[in-house]
């Protein structure tokens, strides 16, 4: 991508026998948010580290804002704000006076730091506790704070490990609409780093798949269903009977949709039909099922969501995507 802030090319971080990221690309553009999903162990955080220059990769090159993460990390962390999983602030300052200390080791004088920290609190929803002293901050506001604090320094890019971690839903919900606005508004690109499906569907644009040091897939919700369903990308559930039968079977409604283009395959679940199709002919099907004379009890449209797509990964028979 020309317009690529983030990019990995080839990189691979081995610990002894250990490989942690194995032979990564990934190309992340201005004003994207990116999730990179997968559970513990991935390789999402030896990923970050070598992003930031914290570790060198074994092989491969990492750049940031076209600036290389190995030779010149100093450099990256000027360009780059970074949330963990637990922030750590000096519990006997008010959120006020950790964000102008922040500011002030950025290069900000006083007042300016003073100004933008106040700024950034009315925008993160802390403003009513700028002068509560951190230690008997929440979860959720520590995190918020954390979010505060990044933005302090202007960075091109966030990198966000884990934040939702220990926050409740509604805490969740607004940082994550937060973050939503931040990269929309002001063209940040974010990499969301996380473990929870619903919430990378959320807020990112495009998701990549984790799993064992590999990138297995990358692309938007639509995106990987094409990859990955390759039988279909439309799934429409039906329910349907036939004379005095609640319902039929699943060869017997193959069978009769099998003149119909474009259906994939038809699976019986739970008293009800799964139809996989290569596109949306709910009508077509209605039509079919309705001329049979068999009757048509319900007809709804799915589409495969993320939670779909990751679980697929682990059903077995993909290992070699």
């Amino acid at each position: 991508m020309n317009n690529s802030v983030i990019q990995l090319n080839g990189v691979t971080k081995k610990y002894g026998d250990f490989t942690a990221v194995n032979n990564l690309d990934l190309s992340i553009s201005q004003g994207e948010v990116f999730g990179l999903l997968g559970p513990n162990g991935a390789g999402k955080s030896t990923t970050i580290l070598m992003l930031m220059g914290l570790t060198e990769p074994s092989s491969g090159t990492v750049s940031v804002c076209g600036i290389n993460s190995t030779s010149k990390p100093i450099e990256v962390k000027k360009k780059v704000g970074y949330l963990p999983e637990d922030v750590g602030f000096y519990d006997d300052l008010t959120g006020l006076e950790n964000l102008i200390y922040t500011a002030r080791l950025n290069g900000l004088d006083y007042h300016t730091a003073q100004q933008k920290g106040n700024e950034l609190l009315e925008r993160v929803g802390l403003s009513s506790n700028k002068d509560k002293k951190t230690g008997k901050y929440s979860k959720g506001m520590r995190q918020r704070l954390g979010l505060a604090d990044v933005l302090i320094k202007k960075p091109e890019v966030i990198i966000l490990d884990e934040p939702t971690t220990g926050i409740d839903p509604n805490g969740v919900v607004d940082l994550l609409d937060l973050i939503k606005k931040l990269s929309v508004e002001q063209n940040i690109t974010v990499l969301f780093s996380s473990h929870n499906l619903h919430q990378v569907q959320q807020v990112c644009d495009r998701v990549g798949i984790f799993v064992g040091g590999k990138l297995l897939a990358e692309g938007n919700i639509k995106e990987l269903a094409q990859k990955l369903f390759n039988r279909g990308t439309h799934l429409i559930e039906i329910g349907v009977g036939h004379g005095d039968k609640s319902s039929i079977s699943a060869d017997e409604l193959a069978r009769l949709l099998n003149s119909v283009r474009g259906i994939q395959k038809v699976m019986a679940k739970h008293g009800h039909f799964q139809v996989e199709c290569s596109s949306d002919i709910s009508s077509i099907i209605a039509k079919t099922v309705i001329e049979a004379q068999y009757q048509l009890n319900f007809m709804r449209k799915k589409e495969y969501g993320l939670d779909a797509i990751y679980n697929r990964y682990f059903e077995g028979g993909l290992s070699n995507d």
